[in-house]
């Protein structure tokens, strides 16, 4: 499969609020992030049966900003949906993310590959007219996710 074959625009979606459950990831630098991110998800997976409420236990959602943020939201949520907050285990944090529009890009590939997949992404929504809002949450829907290759939805802000 090429790069391009693994790489399609889905268009414009406006996606609800998500209350997410799971590992906040922060790092110094994006080859830290590319480091630690798949360790969080991996811990997360063999911990999801402590989460309680889950929504789909095997969609993993990774949410950060792209732009500038507080410290509060810096870094990268490796997270489950859950319908509720509900005894949340020990070690794992909780996040918000309120309902957005989103331009929503399906890629399959090795994760290290997702990275440099938003460019595509980017030029798709200037070419189409929309405004990215980089100061709103980012999220990363996976429907697999393995060491070799992930599905993931790439949904970036937009106005």
């Amino acid at each position: 499969m090429t790069k391009q074959d693994a790489i399609t625009i889905t268009g414009v979606s406006t996606i609800g609020e998500k209350k997410l459950v799971g590992f906040r990831v922060l790092a110094s630098n994006i080859e830290e992030f590319q480091q630690d991110i798949p360790k969080a998800s991996l811990e997360l997976i063999r911990r999801k049966n402590e989460i309680h409420n889950l929504v789909e236990p095997v969609k993993l959602i990774g949410a950060f900003k792209a732009g500038e943020t507080s410290e509060e939201d810096d870094g990268y949520w490796s997270c489950l949906e859950v319908t509720d907050f509900e005894q949340i285990p020990e070690g794992m944090v909780t996040l918000t993310v309120p309902e957005q529009q989103y331009a929503v890009l399906q890629f399959k590939g090795h994760a290290s590959e997702i990275y440099g997949t938003y460019t595509h992404l980017h030029q798709w929504i200037q070419e189409n007219g929309y405004t990215r809002t980089p100061s709103n949450w980012t999220l990363e829907i996976y429907s697999k996710w393995s060491a070799d290759e992930d599905s993931v939805e790439l949904c970036d802000p937009i106005a």
